[in-house]
């Protein structure tokens, strides 16, 4: 289990490579919220973070500082509220439903989270989103939405698109990395999105990973899967290189 441990949001990184992360305390239509920053330049691209259903936890810090490190600017947006990193499966499942039920208030989260990202100095006119399980999902709704960003990346992320949505909208490459032993998300859903993209011309690379379970990037629990973790870590890796400038 991940525990959310913002004692160590705003220490001083070992690294002389980019300056602290620090917490960001921000509102969005009244409602408080606490993301992530760090950045090693104020022109570095920017890549926004979207937490899976635990909310935002040491979890993404860790990959926002790791990003950092290797040249980055990472906004790690919080979508469920300041204080809200729910442990127990109803309240995961409460928090994720209703922006599941809400898709306006989930874009209008993430967009603004890209405005707060900007307030801090990045450069968001060279961006990517990326996000984890839940995460996954709210990135393909951003990208549905035909954000104006560079590029969208998933991992172990939810696949289905709703009904009466298309990615008709859709600027920036997709890429979509996912467990072949994942039953949570299953290769029927996988495969599925694989024929509307195409069908759809969305420019897309989509990769599955033998015995890769759902969650698989998940360090410390029990579905992680070191390998596939470091071959969709080096992919996306290289995916930022492509598409930022």
């Amino acid at each position: 289990m991940k525990i959310f441990l913002f004692t160590l949001l705003s220490f001083c990184l070992s690294s002389a490579a980019y300056a602290a992360g620090k917490e960001v305390t921000y509102t969005i239509n009244d409602q408080a919220y606490q993301g992530y920053y760090v950045s090693p330049s104020a022109d570095a691209p920017l890549v926004l973070l979207i937490h899976d259903w635990d909310g935002l936890t040491d979890y993404e810090v860790k990959r926002a500082d790791m990003l950092a490190e290797m040249g980055y600017s990472v906004f790690a947006a919080d979508l469920f509220g300041a204080g809200v990193r729910p442990t127990k499966m109803e309240d995961k499942r409460q928090h994720t439903g209703e922006l599941y039920k809400d898709r306006t208030k989930m874009n209008s989260l993430m967009n603004g989270a890209l405005d707060v990202a900007k307030e801090q100095g990045a450069n968001t006119g060279n961006t990517v989103v990326m996000g984890y399980c839940f995460g996954g999902a709210a990135v393909l709704e951003m990208a549905r939405s035909g954000a104006d960003v560079k590029g969208f990346a998933t991992f172990h992320g939810g696949l289905t698109t709703p009904e009466g949505q298309d990615y008709s909208k859709t600027k920036g490459k997709l890429l979509i990395m996912h467990g072949s032993a994942d039953t949570a998300i299953t290769m029927d859903q996988f495969a599925a999105l694989t024929n509307e993209l195409e069908s759809s011309g969305i420019n897309h690379e989509m990769i599955t990973y033998s015995g890769a379970p759902h969650a698989f990037t998940v360090f410390g629990s029990d579905r992680y899967r070191e390998d596939a973790d470091k071959k969709s870590w080096q992919r996306f890796s290289e995916f930022l290189k492509e598409v930022t400038q």
